[in-house]
């Protein structure tokens, strides 16, 4: 099987996969366990989190199947503890390990919708006021050092409640991840304006732009074709470590009250509700989901410093 491009000769398929499983990039990869160890640890968590539906050992929406004697069960290697029940059970007899999956999977969809959001939004508004500067770099930007001014999560606060205030309370259910996904994407959107708008302004400058505009080529043809491209790989290193933001954020907010309801838990909600009963050594319910969060984060912030340094050519 070869690779046909026209023009050029055809070369054989193993050797364009070989060429690319060579590249900086994968040898970086390769030669770094800490970084093979984080990607296996994200992709487990994804996975599993992604088809919770077979990999949870129970379904903690199915009202038919909790049963009040099962609850507060600690986890199966302690006394009174049972092995369907791996992680122990909560307040309401449901199975805690089901709800951490469950649960992750609520907090990386909102992690990911988040930053797919702020990326979107920070890099249009970064290349355009980069390409465009004047009066609309400066509103931008202008904008960009209001919002830094705030902390982040003030920021997600401030939106969440307003979503809240506006829309009836009846409603609230139905919109929360929409609203955690606006509100955590409009908190992290500066990160991304600032860095694309510092590229475009090199780029702006050099022949082959300039090339393109004697070619006749409109000025979002040459931003978007021939800058962007530029960006992607620090977008790629920002988004990233946002992602691990995004997550904590979500986990804050939740804590806080303001996030996934207790009848959806995401990690944070599970934080939130075990931690009330703490003292009454219910420990297990707050305790997993903290270190299932600990781990997940530490392990997205590890593959975003590996990804940073390997893109990065000034370490190379």
């Amino acid at each position: 099987m070869t690779v046909k491009n026209a023009g050029t000769p055809q070369r054989p398929l193993s050797s364009v996969l070989a060429e690319w499983w060579a590249g900086d990039v994968l040898w970086s990869f390769r030669r770094t366990p800490y970084a093979m160890v984080s990607a296996l640890v994200v992709l487990t968590l994804v996975l599993v989190a992604s088809f919770a539906a077979v990999t949870a050992p129970h379904n903690p929406y199915d009202l038919a199947t909790f049963n009040l004697l099962d609850s507060e069960l600690p986890p199966m290697w302690l006394p009174e503890g049972r092995a369907e029940f791996p992680l122990g059970t909560d307040t309401q007899g449901r199975d805690v390990l089901s709800l951490i999956i469950y649960g992750t999977r609520l907090s990386l969809l909102v992690g990911f919708a988040s930053v797919l959001f702020a990326v979107v939004l920070g890099v249009s508004l970064g290349l355009l006021s980069g390409y465009s500067g004047g009066w609309l770099d400066a509103i931008i930007m202008r904008t960009a050092d209001v919002k830094l001014s705030f902390p982040a999560i003030l920021v997600a606060l401030l939106i969440n409640g307003i979503a809240r205030g506006f829309l009836p309370r009846e409603y609230h259910e139905a919109i929360i991840i929409p609203v955690l996904v606006f509100s955590i994407g409009m908190s992290g959107w500066v990160h991304y304006a600032r860095t694309v708008r510092g590229i475009v302004m090199v780029e702006r400058a050099k022949e082959y732009v300039q090339a393109a505009r004697v070619l006749g080529r409109k000025p979002w043809q040459i931003a978007v074709l021939h800058v962007l491209p530029n960006t992607l790989s620090p977008v790629s290193v920002i988004a990233t470590i946002n992602l691990a933001t995004a997550i904590l954020m979500e986990a804050t907010l939740s804590f806080l009250g303001v996030g996934m309801p207790p009848t959806e838990p995401s990690l944070g909600t599970l934080i939130k509700v075990g931690n009330e009963y703490m003292f009454s050594g219910i420990w297990w319910v707050t305790v997993f989901p903290s270190l299932v969060l600990v781990v997940l984060v530490l392990a997205v912030n590890l593959l975003g410093d590996w990804l940073r340094d390997a893109l990065n050519p000034k370490l190379n």
